[in-house]
């Protein structure tokens, strides 16, 4: 029930939850701070690279994401 009241929340409007970590994402920048707007586009540039190794494991008639598929 959880996972429908996620997608009608997604729907209208809100932003999904992100699927990277803010604080291990500063964690990692050892030089430069992290401004705000980072975050999302990080996130969205992950989401692409996951919906494209999917579609490469698919596309090997496979149901297992590996590091080859990025």
């Amino acid at each position: 029930m959880a996972a429908k009241k996620k997608k009608k929340a997604a729907r209208k409007g809100k932003p999904a939850e992100l699927i990277i970590s803010k604080s291990r994402t500063k964690g990692a920048v050892k030089k430069c701070n992290v401004g705000s707007e980072f975050y999302g586009a990080l996130d969205g540039a992950v989401r692409e690279l996951i919906k494209e190794a999917e579609a490469r494991a698919i596309g090997n008639k496979r149901k297992t994401l590996k590091a080859v598929d990025l």
